[in-house]
């Protein structure tokens, strides 16, 4: 793994100090250097170890996930990276976490398909177990398992938190889609990458802990991730804008669309308060089906 330069790249929005600076601590020995791309004015103020390589980029204004994520690897592209580890700011990364990404690399190198990103099981503290790798298969929708820890389990896409993505690969899918903004951003590059003849992996032995969402919400004995009514917007319109591309196969607009029924049905019915939340995800679908996308402006 000596040939292999990782550079770490870490996006913020109006961060919690503490949980950035667990982040910090635990990303930073695993990487040859980190970007930390702010989405706003002034840069969150973060104690780093001495020697640590670390560059800190401020955006001005708050221009999206995927807008970041891009500068975070033009960055690391001039610094002569092969992989970028992306992070969301409330994420913490096992001590062994990228070793066992990069070994799963290795383990794939045979196989003869490209690989697209590794991700890892993540594990979010508020629920008991950790989401499942999600593939779709026909018209269903199939949980990968991990039977081992030492499973590897092709998945459409991967939560973009602890996602592993060689340079070459980037260059061969190109970019994170700015015009997204936020919410889908991760799936939209999955599929990209998988009509490019790439592959994206879950690493069932490396493991992160995420937050998915803000409090968990309890709709008949489950809990779901529950967002803003503002996030509500960019999931419904995304997802619905995405549904429209012709290159998006039909059996996943079907299955993904099916859930995003449910989710409509669930939020509606029970997140609070029940008519903001109702209105941002009617607007959001309406303006996927119109083709507006970028940053949430209102209603003008």
């Amino acid at each position: 793994m000596s040939d292999k330069r990782v550079i770490g790249v870490v996006v913020t929005y109006e961060p919690d100090p503490q949980s950035l600076q667990r982040l910090l601590a635990a990303a930073l020995p695993q990487v040859a250097a980190l970007v930390l791309v702010h989405n706003g004015n002034e840069a969150p103020s973060v104690t780093l170890p001495a020697g640590a390589e670390v560059q800190i980029l401020t955006l001005g204004d708050n221009l999206g996930i995927a807008r970041a994520q891009n500068e975070g690897i033009g960055w690391a592209r001039g610094r002569a990276a092969t992989h970028v580890l992306l992070f969301d700011q409330d994420s913490v990364p096992a001590p062994d976490m990228l070793e066992r990404l990069l070994h799963a690399e290795e383990q794939l190198a045979g196989s003869g398909v490209p690989v697209a990103a590794l991700g890892p099981r993540y594990l979010d503290p508020r629920q008991d177990n950790p989401p499942p790798f999600l593939q779709v298969r026909g018209l269903r929708l199939h949980r990968q398992p991990c039977s081992t820890p030492a499973d590897i389990v092709p998945v459409d896409y991967l939560v973009s938190s602890g996602c592993l993505i060689p340079l070459t690969a980037l260059e061969r899918v190109g970019g994170m889609n700015e015009r997204l903004f936020i919410d889908y951003v991760d799936i939209e590059w999955g599929l990209r990458a998988a009509r490019a003849g790439l592959q994206s992996y879950g690493v069932c032995g490396a493991q992160m802990r995420h937050a998915l969402g803000d409090e968990p919400l309890m709709v008949l004995g489950q809990a779901r991730p529950v967002r803003s009514p503002l996030r509500h917007y960019y999931l419904f319109r995304n997802a619905v804008w995405l549904y429209r591309q012709a290159e998006i196969r039909g059996s996943w607009k079907c299955v993904d669309g099916w859930r995003l029924l449910l989710k409509f049905a669930a939020y509606g019915l029970f997140a609070k308060p029940r008519a903001m939340h109702l209105r941002m995800m009617t607007m959001g679908v309406w303006d996927g089906l119109r083709g507006r996308l970028g940053r949430y402006r209102g209603d003008a």
